[in-house]
């Protein structure tokens, strides 16, 4: 982090990366990156994502603030589980996840986004 504040807001954010039913939001500030990542219902990463990064499965780590809307998170070693408005998650690599409804999810994700929806 640097010596001077920084004021942002994601109504102007330095890149929008779209893909299949969401897009990913990102700033550049203090350093580092942040991103708002926002999911439509219906919206899965191994359909929607999966293509982009030619990968099994998210290698994307996360650390993330859940806004709205529930996500269902699969990690590759079985573990599941849904996580919904005030939730905050680490995620290491590895993992699948998926809209639950029909609201959109929003997280604010300060880790890994700097890559996610990238094509590889």
């Amino acid at each position: 982090m640097g010596k001077s504040s920084e004021h942002r807001a994601f109504t102007r954010p330095d890149e929008t990366r779209e893909f299949p039913n969401g897009k990913a939001e990102i700033l550049n500030i203090g350093g580092g990156a942040v991103g708002r990542l926002s999911f439509q219902p219906g919206w899965r990463w191994s359909r929607d994502v999966q293509p982009l990064a030619k990968t099994k499965s998210c290698e994307a780590p996360h650390f993330q603030y859940h806004v709205s809307g529930r996500l269902a998170i699969l990690m590759d070693d079985g573990k599941e589980f849904i996580a919904g408005p005030g939730d905050v998650t680490a995620l290491p690599s590895g993992h699948d996840a998926w809209v639950v409804g029909d609201e959109p999810v929003v997280v604010v994700d300060w880790c890994g986004a700097s890559d996610y929806g990238k094509r590889a």
